[in-house]
């Protein structure tokens, strides 16, 4: 049977390559029958064939992750957030470089099995020029988001996959990396894939985002669009320059908006381009920049930007005065409940006398910015700290990072070696997170490492650290103890002070924490949330805890107009958890259907309702907008 079926996929592969009409199936689609014949007479592949996929030698995947550290950080939280609202199931999130080599995934532990039986194993290189027709491979060639469902696969082993994949681009334009959600699932159709493919290409944008801000972090960044409530968004244009005011990198959105080739603006004085000298440019710079102003172009464009960076008029020298050694109020934390309160001084005592904490929360409850403030009040506050997430690293690569390696150690190692994360915390603090995630064996060399307070990388001798270690998990590890998963030594060792961190439903200061964060995503700029709203993000769930509610209103206080945010500004998802007067509907007949109706909501009210960039936003076509709309009976008087 499965012979038969290669066979079928095979001849229907040299049908459309052949050039005979086929009105029906993934030959009918110009960008497939494209890759196909490139997959036959440039890489010369057989469609029956069924190989295993090409992978890379584990030195070679640790030296491919290190030059995309900043991305693999950036893209890790994003590709936790994308399985969870694909509801995890049946989905691995991958993450490739520029060569289609897979370098992350996330999936659920239980399907890991199931999505390496179909050739998505880290390390393995799914280019088309290896695999085919195929999300990673063909999104590299066409550089464009796309889907490749089932039989348009080009072997005939991956047409049990359902892929969508989004290009991710660097500062300067080249290809930095895909991400790619795939499903092994046979009812997949190829228009459910409308709502994940939208979630993708979000995601990578906001990736790209994030590493453009990165990227120039020490520079002006000039962050521009069309509309004011749109600046702050993906979809803004960013621009960087130097003090000289010539411009270093542009994104794609910023040349859309101005209407340039990259090779037009780069090196070019940033003056040249907007109606306005560098002197009342620079004026305008703030570092924590949020208030958008007017500003035109050369020729005559109408945008409102914001510009981050130190301000000319205030570029004085600052002279610090000296950090204490403990604060009373540590920043870049919201310590309103009382007990929250009792447990940070508890932490900040016993951590100062070398007692291991061990954090215990929800995800997104706020583990990482507790342990970090616990080190920001320590005498440790001008040392590293260093956070490495168990979770997010693939279990053959987790080793290296944690212990690094010594040049040369193994196949595909770099000559000078790497430093581990032990090692980089030296002197510091390291915060391991979902501590529970971290395999067996790593488990007893951490163990060796805490009692001898010596680190041995990968082919090296051992090295003396001075390292304080603060743990964390959302799991219950006592449970993994009992199962065998987690070592009782390590658990005792590492829980010197155990703290449970309230999930956000729980605490009492969410008023307060409310108003913290608003402050933080605000900056400098007077936002007020009237009454109604206030009280439907008081009495929200809040599913994704503090990390869910700092990123509602990260948007909500660059959408605002006039400083205020009402209840209608809030997203569909917080409004119709509000209590209705009538009875509540039955469940739902069509779960997708709804889904892809409320991402369409979601994405329209986003942009004000803007079809361009509505489509823009979802990477669809206007005209597939349109017919969604009408589909879903979407029309403005919403």
């Amino acid at each position: 049977m499965h012979d038969n079926h290669l066979s079928r996929h095979a001849q229907q592969v040299l049908t459309v390559t052949q050039g005979k009409p086929h009105l029906h199936g993934p030959g009918a689609d110009p960008s497939i029958a494209r890759s196909w014949l490139r997959c036959l007479e440039d890489y010369h592949l057989d469609p029956a064939l069924s190989m295993a996929p090409t992978v890379l030698e584990h030195g070679r995947v640790l030296e491919s992750r290190e030059r995309l550290q900043q991305v693999l950080q950036i893209a890790g939280t994003e590709m936790s957030s994308l399985h969870q609202q694909l509801s995890g199931a049946g989905h691995a999130v991958l993450l490739t470089d520029a060569r289609g080599v897979i370098l992350n995934c996330v999936t659920a532990p239980a399907e890991r099995k199931i999505f390496e039986r179909a050739g998505l194993w880290l390390g393995a290189d799914w280019s088309e020029a290896c695999e085919g027709t195929n999300g990673i491979g063909t999104c590299l060639v066409e550089r464009q988001s796309l889907t490749i469902h089932q039989d348009e696969h080009f072997r005939g082993r991956h047409t049990g996959l359902t892929c969508s994949a989004s290009p991710v681009f660097d500062p300067h334009g080249e290809l930095l990396a895909v991400l790619d959600v795939s499903s092994a699932r046979h009812d997949v159709s190829r228009q459910s894939q409308f709502h994940t493919m939208a979630l993708v290409n979000l995601s990578a944008k906001m990736i790209e985002s994030c590493y453009f801000l990165r990227c120039f972090d020490n520079q002006w960044l000039l962050r521009f669009h069309l509309q004011a409530e749109s600046v702050g968004l993906f979809s803004e244009g960013l621009l960087a320059f130097d003090g000289e005011g010539r411009i270093s990198a542009v994104n794609q959105s910023a040349l859309n908006l101005l209407g340039h080739i990259r090779g037009g603006l780069l090196g070019k004085p940033v003056e040249a381009f907007f109606d306005c000298s560098l002197d009342e440019l620079l004026g305008r710079a703030s570092i924590n920049a949020s208030a958008s102003w007017p500003l035109r172009t050369r020729d005559g464009r109408n945008l409102f930007a914001l510009l981050r960076g130190q301000s000319r008029s205030i570029a004085a020298p600052i002279i610090k005065s000296p950090v204490a050694p403990q604060q009373s109020r540590p920043a870049g934390i919201c310590l309103g409940d009382t007990s929250l309160q009792e447990d940070f001084r508890k932490a900040l005592r016993v951590f100062e006398r070398d007692v291991p904490l061990l954090i215990n929360g929800e995800t997104g409850s706020g583990k990482e910015a507790f342990a970090k403030a616990v080190h920001n009040a320590s005498q440790r506050c001008e040392k590293s700290f260093v956070a490495l997430n168990c979770a997010a690293i693939p279990e053959s690569l987790i080793e290296s990072e944690l212990f690094g390696y010594r040049g040369g150690s193994f196949t595909g190692a770099r000559k000078d070696g790497m430093r581990g994360k032990l090692q980089q915390a030296d002197g510091g603090t390291l915060f391991l997170d979902e501590i529970g995630d971290m395999p067996l064996a790593l488990q007893t060399r951490l163990l060796r490492v805490l009692e001898d307070r010596q680190v041995v990388p990968i082919g090296g001798e051992p090295e003396a650290v001075n390292v304080r270690i603060i743990s964390a998990t959302h799991r219950n590890l006592l449970g993994r103890v009992e199962d065998g998963s987690f070592r009782e030594d390590l658990y005792y060792r590492l829980n010197g002070l155990e703290v449970a961190l309230p999930a956000l439903r729980e605490r009492t200061d969410k008023s307060q924490l409310l108003d913290f964060l608003l402050a933080e995503e605000a900056g400098s700029d007077a936002v007020l949330i009237e009454e109604p709203a206030r009280q439907a993000l008081l009495g929200f769930a809040w599913p994704g805890n503090v990390r869910q509610l700092r990123n509602v209103l990260r948007t909500l206080a660059a959408l605002c107009d006039g400083g205020r945010i009402g209840l209608a500004d809030l997203p569909a998802m917080i409004r119709q958890a509000l209590p209705q007067t009538d009875m509540a509907p039955a469940p739902s007949e069509h779960p997708l259907e709804d889904a892809e109706r409320l991402a369409l909501l979601n994405a329209l009210e986003q942009t004000r309702w803007h079809m361009t960039h509505t489509a823009e936003q979802l990477g669809v076509s206007r005209n597939t907008l349109y017919r969604k709309l009408r589909k879903h009976g979407l029309s403005r008087s919403l």
